[in-house]
């Protein structure tokens, strides 16, 4: 750690309110970078996974925070990088707890995947439908899943289901009630 050398100038004042030296601020950004920088991007970029443009970003965020001290830090001490490195690191964090903060960025091409009234239709209709068909039996389920959905004649469904022709009559006639019964309950009438 070093402490200021005397005025060092009056053209621009630093951010505890001494005047600035743009070529003593240039070459203390530059030892910065210079000494410590491929550390620091290095440790940035493990702490953010990979991303080096935003590890980049912490980077240049941390100089900034070492800049706005650079009448107390030394960039050739041995103490100016482990205070880099809790800078960067807390800087990592705290994005990392805005970006959980608030909702992640959409933009237009979200809007354009929104289903017309059409397709809205379509997709509520089949919602209804799903929910009517789960209070139904298990077997008027299975019975229609097969005459309707699947397109089974009698005689191919009595088959596969390995009952007689006029059970699947009668279960294919009782769900269909059941069915409407269940739509109409949801304020569903289009059947």
């Amino acid at each position: 750690m070093r402490h200021s050398t005397g005025n060092r100038g009056t053209d621009q004042k630093r951010p505890t309110g001494r005047a600035r030296d743009r070529a003593g601020d240039e070459a203390f950004v530059r030892a910065l970078y210079d000494k410590h920088g491929m550390f620091m991007a290095r440790v940035a970029t493990g702490l953010l996974c990979g991303d080096t443009h935003q590890a980049q970003d912490m980077v240049q965020e941390t100089v900034l925070r070492a800049w706005r001290h650079s009448g107390v830090l030394d960039p050739d001490a041995e103490g100016v990088r482990p205070w880099l490195v809790t800078v960067l690191r807390n800087l990592v964090i705290d994005g990392h707890r805005a970006r959980r903060a608030r909702p992640p960025e959409t933009d237009d091409t979200t809007l354009a995947d929104l289903p017309g009234p059409e397709r809205l239709e379509r997709a509520l209709s089949k919602k209804i439908v799903r929910e009517a068909l789960a209070d139904l039996t298990l077997q008027h389920r299975e019975i229609l899943v097969h005459a309707h959905f699947l397109d089974h004649s009698v005689e191919r469904t009595s088959q596969l289901l390995g009952i007689p022709r006029g059970t699947v009559k009668s279960r294919t006639h009782l769900a269909l009630r059941a069915l409407r019964t269940a739509l109409a309950e949801r304020g569903y009438t289009h059947f």
